[in-house]
């Protein structure tokens, strides 16, 4: 990625729209689990989302496999999609928004109280 992709953001639209392309092979329930995943995964994101890329590539290579074996997606995912989701963030170390509002809260009392 040279510096112009980062600035402009071209390569996380290149990304995306591969990410999609992908999608719309799999399944109809497939699909809807990918947009719930997609809704509930973006929260956790950084301001440009390249974060959050490792983890979608991830989970979509996770139900393009089990979508090519036969399974259910409620077998592979279960019932608990946003569950599933914070799972994943938590693991791979994506904090939300609240998290890092939460932090420097913390960092600027601590400050004030050190005074």
């Amino acid at each position: 990625m040279n510096f112009w992709e980062k600035i402009t953001g071209s390569d996380m639209t290149k990304a995306l729209k591969d990410f999609e392309s992908r999608v719309k092979q799999l399944p109809a329930d497939y699909q809807a689990a990918w947009a719930q995943i997609n809704a509930y995964l973006w929260p956790h994101g950084d301001f440009t989302g390249r974060n959050l890329m490792p983890i979608l590539d991830g989970v979509l290579g996770l139900l393009e496999e089990t979508a090519a074996d036969g399974q259910r997606v409620q077998d592979v995912l279960g019932d608990d999609i946003q569950g599933f989701c914070s799972a994943l963030a938590g693991e791979e170390g994506a904090t939300s928004y609240r998290d890092k509002w939460r932090r420097q809260l913390n960092q600027t009392i601590a400050k004030k109280l050190r005074k």
